[in-house]
């Protein structure tokens, strides 16, 4: 079942170490506009998936982190978000990975069904081709002594 969150108001998202960000939902239109990103544009037709992912998470969260809370700068002074302090951000590892998990990957999960499950062996899809091996029938002969 999809569940849907009508809701379009931006929501904290608790990346972990006091790093919060201020993010709007991820639309369709978001991720059009991701993909027309020319950083995501002109990747190497060759560029490896864990690149692609970068670039696009990058691009997503240039459109989506409208304010965070617990980055700051060389000094430690806070930060204003910018393109490049976003850029920066998503090239810590750990930040990389939460933003993936808390932000993209609901919608991510979302896309990879596009309702296109196989089908099961005992519903109204009954063409699904079982996973086991049926077992040899043998014929067990009770021997009486």
């Amino acid at each position: 079942m999809i569940r849907l969150d009508l809701s379009t108001e931006p929501k904290w998202l608790d990346l972990g170490s006091g790093l919060r960000l201020l993010v709007l939902p991820v639309t369709t239109a978001t991720m059009v506009a991701a993909r027309n990103d020319p950083t995501v544009e002109s990747l190497p037709k060759d560029a490896s998936q864990e690149e692609m992912a970068l670039v696009m998470a990058k691009a997503v969260a240039r459109r989506v982190v409208m304010d965070w809370e617990g980055v700051g700068d060389e000094s430690g002074m806070p930060m204003s978000v910018t393109p490049e302090g976003i850029d920066a951000l998503l090239d810590i590892w750990p930040v990389f990975e939460a933003f993936q998990t808390r932000c993209l990957a609901p919608y991510l999960m979302l896309d990879a069904e596009k309702n296109a499950s196989s089908p099961l062996p005992n519903g109204t899809s009954a063409g699904a081709r079982p996973t086991a091996r049926p077992a040899k029938a043998r014929a067990k002969i009770a021997r009486r002594g």
